[in-house]
């Protein structure tokens, strides 16, 4: 297996991990922003209040956003595991 093929390995599971964790990330973020703005106009420095909304939303962002990751990763480890042979000479 020359370098030029694990570099390509390496790069396409980083891409992989970016891509199925993106969604889940983006509401994090988006969550986190709205109830700091939110926090920030009333003035409550409630440090537990962006928890609670964030899991939950992380929760339903997974159910919906779980099928395609796991098919995603699937279907990579698939692609893998047929090109097995090629990998270990």
């Amino acid at each position: 297996m020359t370098v030029d093929a694990v570099t390509a390995l390496a790069r396409d599971a980083l891409f992989l991990i970016i891509k199925t964790s993106a969604p889940v990330l983006m509401i994090s973020l988006v969550i986190g922003l709205v109830v700091s703005i939110f926090q920030t106009a009333t003035s409550i420095q409630e440090q537990t209040l962006t928890f609670v909304p964030k899991v939950v939303c992380v929760f339903l962002g997974l159910m919906l956003f779980g099928h395609w990751i796991l098919n995603t990763i699937v279907g990579y480890m698939t692609e893998l595991w047929s090109n097995f042979s090629v990998y270990i000479r």
